[in-house]
């Protein structure tokens, strides 16, 4: 499932409206990406979305 383990983002249900105007249901998916973090001086894998990825690294520097 597409689901970050830091931020807990999930997918968010919509709606697509072509020119038209008629509303099919679609699906919002984050961006989910694995990684290798260090957490407690251990390294550990997780999957994060580019936002908690971009936060971290700006936090490790």
């Amino acid at each position: 499932m597409a689901k970050c383990e830091l931020c807990n983002k999930v997918p968010r249900f919509g709606r697509n409206v072509s020119h038209s105007k008629v509303h099919t249901p679609r699906q919002f998916k984050p961006n989910i990406h694995p990684v290798h973090l260090m957490i407690n001086g251990k390294r550990q894998r997780m999957k994060l979305c580019t936002r908690c990825i971009r936060t971290q690294y700006k936090i490790a520097s």
